[in-house]
């Protein structure tokens, strides 16, 4: 049963602390002394925490809802509401690398993408404040941050050491221009680490290949959802976060268009995705099932949230397809391949593969660059693919 006000002030202190709960994890917690503290139980990456929401009457009970309001969509987005609320409160004077990482997050993470904001956090968060978070930002060594990188390397995760490094990098000269440190230690760590060995994503483009794939993605027995997702995948080869956060909102189907704003994109500039008839009949069907709300591709579990990143390299694996045969990511290598291989503009290819451009103010002007071309593109790939599917047999690359 929900709390109400007056349940609350009629309830005294006993023996032993007790509590009153309302659901969703909150309750208030009635103290020997008298007190009553709203709390908040929540779980965040297989960890039991508690999250203290003020106290009563200062906190009223519809304060303290909309309260566990905020701290669950933190949750659900993977933040810890006990660490946000520490950089909430940060101010300037503090010079611990944690107290500065915080801000600089702050500050700077209202341009980044939600998976890109979240990804930095969790790092920071896992990997760099247990070992140096409490120390004075001017008294860490190249020394002591290398051991970090080296310990995140040690476990194999290799790029990620190197993200954390450039991370790092960024803090410490946020932290110079707020004049809160003198040098940039990480400048002495480069070449500390191995480097990446680059991966290249597995992928088809052998027609006769790309045309069994095709049929049984069409043969697909899953989640309705994920057949509509793997049917969009080598139509519109996008990166698999770029597809997966795609939101109803962006979509233009009477225009033909999908616009991602640039917060999304990897190279944070707008994004026009012109769509083939095949796509928006895909669009189409889809509609029906999760249009109302704001993902095409919703969690399972969870509409307010994008389908997992593995759901796509899943469903290929329970098609056959292992990592080493053909993931989400290799359907814009099959696309990059076959479209050259059919002589289509290189730059249009390029630029509809959103590509990084070298000069970043050309390239925020640059999102609608060939645009016709890639309309025409984007239709005649569409049904290459879709004679491909029809004829097992076909092996010349021929435009339509």
């Amino acid at each position: 049963m929900k709390l109400t006000t007056q349940i609350i002030e009629e309830s005294i202190a006993q023996a032993k602390p007790y509590r009153l709960t309302d659901g969703k994890g909150m309750y208030m917690l009635i103290t020997k002394s008298g007190s009553k503290l709203w709390r908040l139980d929540y779980t965040l990456n297989n960890k039991r925490n508690t999250h203290a929401l003020g106290i009563f009457p200062d906190i009223t009970l519809l304060e303290a809802r909309d309260l566990r309001f905020e701290a669950k969509k933190l949750i659900s987005d993977g933040i810890d509401p006990n660490l946000y609320r520490k950089f909430k409160n940060d101010n300037l004077e503090k010079t611990t690398f944690e107290a500065i990482a915080l801000q600089w997050h702050t500050k700077f993470s209202t341009k980044w993408s939600d998976p890109h904001k979240q990804r930095i956090f969790r790092r920071l968060e896992k990997d760099v404040f247990p070992w140096i978070g409490a120390r004075q930002i001017k008294e860490i060594t190249s020394g002591q941050l290398l051991s970090v990188l080296e310990r995140v390397a040690d476990r194999g995760a290799l790029e990620t050491a190197h993200r954390i490094h450039q991370n790092c990098g960024a803090i410490f000269r946020y932290a110079i221009a707020t004049d809160r440190a003198t040098h940039d230690i990480t400048l002495a760590l480069k070449g500390a680490i191995p480097p990446v060995k680059v991966k290249h994503h597995a992928s088809i483009t052998d027609p006769k290949e790309i045309s069994a794939l095709l049929n049984v993605i069409d043969g697909y027995q899953g989640e309705f959802t994920t057949r509509c997702a793997l049917q969009l995948s080598p139509l519109l080869f996008l990166r698999p976060g770029e597809l997966r956060y795609a939101e109803w909102s962006e979509f233009n189907l009477t225009g033909k268009e999908w616009r991602i704003p640039g917060n999304r994109m990897k190279m944070e500039n707008t994004h026009i995705v012109p769509l083939s008839t095949q796509a928006i009949n895909i669009l189409k069907d889809l509609h029906p099932l999760t249009g109302n709300g704001k993902y095409l591709f919703p969690n399972l579990r969870s509409k307010t949230r994008p389908m997992s990143e593995n759901t796509v390299n899943a469903a290929l694996k329970r098609l056959g397809y292992t990592k080493d045969d053909m993931t989400g990511h290799g359907f814009r290598s099959m696309a990059s391949t076959l479209l050259n291989e059919m002589n289509y503009n290189t730059d249009a290819i390029e630029r509809q593969l959103a590509h990084s451009e070298g000069n970043k103010v050309k390239a925020a002007y640059n999102y609608a660059e060939h645009l016709g071309i890639r309309r025409e593109m984007m239709q005649e790939w569409s049904n290459f693919l879709y004679k491909l599917k029809q004829d097992k047999n076909t092996l010349v690359l021929a435009r339509t």
